[in-house]
């Protein structure tokens, strides 16, 4: 990871997690900086004071000099120099060890004094910049607390105001005190340097000057060592001092900007809204229920990141997972006595999490991003252009539509449908000999569909036309005439599993790498909701019916249909190829898996019966002795399998048997 130079004083207002999240290396640097100064200082202070002892003193001083290369300092501007210049004075120490004594006053004067004057100055200015930071960053948590709890519906301009003054005030308070201690824990990466060689530039003259022999060991090598030193030393003191203007330059920009900038919701009156984002992040408050009646609102630091919303908390390293924004909807609602509210809808209808922005402008422009993202239009190749189109077209989609939606709509299957010859004693229709591998049935990274809803392509193709689609995907039985004359009629209850396109129907083996992926996929992202549906099975056509409303969701012509089978080894697992034309003159290929509460087998069997009443109906003869091979009721209904309806429920309700 590359080193850390500085915090930048223009993110000081905004005070995101990432921010905070730098700031706290920086402090942790500064810790260790007081530990290690006090360390050095407790050493600088036993070759004061350890006179009989200068031996063992010089000793251990030349260990914490070598200490510094060894410490975790978060942040290692210059640590180099530091380190190789240490490295070098505790080699002369270990020399002089046998032959140094203590001068007091050339060694308080040289050594001791910039060493305590550097805690005492520097580091002690960065601890308290640190408390009067998390002071004012209270008071501004408490101000936007107060702010955001203002009534909506007898609003008070008078209090409303006072609030806005005392927001903007604990704002500009916060900016100050953060803008002086960035611009003290920048200042401090330079002066720890001067810091920790100024005192050894002393100690090693302390040596030059008091001692007989100093002058045979400290050479003109050593003594052009100390001037390079101390050159560097001050190039590093003109450097900082221009920092440092560049610094005060830059906050006083910085807090000469308009007044407005620290009010919440100054434009309220003509916000100036993009409705064209495909990407947002901001502070946000979260609703939580805290009880049956009473709920508790939190701020925290919300965005997007592809079709997910984030949550990162103040001080946490990174954010983490809070809404899948994919096939959402998004707007605006009445809050108890909130402002600014909107709330997030799943894809199956359940209420989500309901959100408060602190302005008119941030409501609308969080509304807008996300209705974007939820029509995953990120994932194409120009999501900017693509929001722009949508938006000028006033395309608005606040509900997710079903992935039957389109295929209601495309024309009919082929006229020249691939004949598929069946047995009469076969359920399944016979694999390949050869098992092809699984790139050869499914392309690898198809996209998998774990609910009944389209991508946002299909959602486009759908609404580019004049007719008016209905946005659930629900087709009303009045539809199908064809069922109440239909030969056949049995009825299943399935679950829908997934979805997904695949590169052929020629073998069976497309439908049971399917369900793996389709399983295994589920698994890993712990998806455990399943669409309940019933199925029916007609002589025509295969339909999925929503089991509260008696309406039809998808419809399947069974000559569409060109595989179908069971799982070898769950019974319950069943899965079928569906072959529909595209608008490019193609046929698209997609597999189906659900689980049946009765064997798979049965939901083949009869799709099997069906398509072998299509196959005969040409043939009159043929027909009736097909139906005369199918055993009767004492009422003159056609029994299939010999079952009972899933559910319990009674057989004419239920599909069970056809009638004759």
């Amino acid at each position: 990871m590359p080193a850390v130079d500085k915090l930048l004083l223009e993110e000081a207002l905004q005070d995101s997690p990432q921010t905070r999240s730098l700031l706290s290396v920086f402090e942790e640097d500064a810790g260790t900086l007081t530990d290690y100064t006090n360390q050095l200082l407790q050493a600088m202070q036993r070759v004061y004071g350890a006179q009989n002892e200068m031996c063992l003193a010089t000793h251990q001083l030349s260990k914490q000099l070598l200490a510094y290369e060894k410490q975790n300092f978060a942040l290692g501007k210059g640590d180099e120099e530091v380190i190789s210049t240490l490295h070098y004075f505790a080699k002369v120490v270990d020399e002089l060890n046998v032959l140094h004594t203590e001068l007091a006053k050339q060694l308080a004067d040289t050594m001791i004094l910039p060493i305590i004057q550097f805690r005492e100055k520097d580091l002690t200015e960065v601890s308290t910049l640190k408390d009067l930071f998390g002071l004012a960053s209270n008071e501004h948590d408490l101000s936007m607390a107060k702010y955001s709890r203002l009534p909506k519906k007898k609003e008070n301009e008078k209090v409303k105001t006072d609030v806005v003054k005392e927001v903007a005030a604990a704002r500009r308070k916060q900016h100050l005190s953060s803008l002086q201690y960035y611009c003290a824990l920048n200042a401090l990466q330079d002066r720890k340097r001067v810091a920790m060689m100024e005192p050894m530039i002393g100690f090693a003259h302390g040596q030059i000057n008091f001692f007989k022999k100093g002058a045979e060991m400290f050479s003109q090598n050593m003594n052009s060592f100390l001037s390079s030193v101390a050159d560097m030393v001050q190039s590093i003191q003109v450097e900082l001092e221009a920092e440092a203007e560049k610094m005060r330059a830059s906050q006083q920009e910085l807090l000469s900007v308009d007044e407005s900038v620290y009010a919440p919701d100054f434009d309220v009156a003509a916000p100036q809204i993009n409705r064209n984002l495909i990407q947002k992040a901001g502070y946000l408050n979260l609703r939580s229920k805290t009880g049956l009646v009473t709920t508790t609102w939190e701020r925290l630091y919300f965005f997007t990141q592809g079709g997910n919303l984030m949550c990162q908390p103040r001080g946490a390293v990174a954010g983490g997972l809070i809404q899948d924004l994919d096939n959402c909807s998004v707007m605006a609602v009445d809050c108890e006595d909130r402002r600014y509210c909107f709330q997030i809808t799943t894809p199956n209808g359940k209420s989500g999490i309901i959100l408060q922005a602190e302005s008119r402008k941030e409501n609308e422009e969080w509304i807008c991003a996300i209705n974007n993202i939820s029509r995953q239009i990120y994932l194409t190749d120009n999501p900017e252009a693509v929001a722009i189109k949508l938006n000028q077209t006033a395309l608005q989609a606040v509900t997710p539509i079903t992935s039957f939606g389109k295929k209601q709509e495309s024309p009919c299957p082929s006229q020249n449908p691939r004949n598929v010859e069946l047995e009469n004693d076969k359920i399944v229709p016979k694999a390949a000999v050869h098992v092809p591998d699984a790139d050869e049935l499914i392309a690898p990274g198809t996209p998998i569909q774990f609910d009944i809803v389209l991508p946002a392509t299909e959602f486009l193709d759908q609404n580019r036309g004049s007719r008016r689609i209905n946005p659930f995907g629900e087709t009303e039985d009045e539809t199908f005439p064809e069922a109440e004359d239909s030969l056949l009629q049995q009825m299943f209850i399935v679950r829908f599993l997934g979805s997904m396109a695949v590169k052929t129907d020629n073998t069976t083996e497309v439908i049971y790498e399917a369900m793996r992926q389709v399983l295994a996929a589920r698994a890993i992202h712990n998806i455990f909701r399943t669409t309940e549906s019933h199925l029916m099975v007609t002589s025509q056509t295969l339909r999925l019916i929503d089991p509260q409303t008696q309406v039809t969701r998808a419809n399947f012509e069974l000559t569409s249909i060109t595989q179908f089978a069971a799982h070898q080894e769950n019974k319950r697992l069943v899965g079928f190829v569906v072959r529909t034309p595209e608008s490019t003159g193609g046929e698209a290929l997609s597999t189906y898996v659900f689980e049946s509460n009765s064997e798979g087998e049965k939901i083949c069997y009869a799709i099997n019966l069906g398509k072998e009443i299509i196959e005969v109906q040409k043939d009159p003869e043929a027909l009736a002795q097909l139906m005369l091979s199918i055993p009767l009721t004492n009422d003159g209904k056609y029994v299939l399998l010999n079952e009972q309806p899933d559910d319990g429920s009674p057989s004419e309700n239920r599909g069970a048997e056809s009638e004759a």
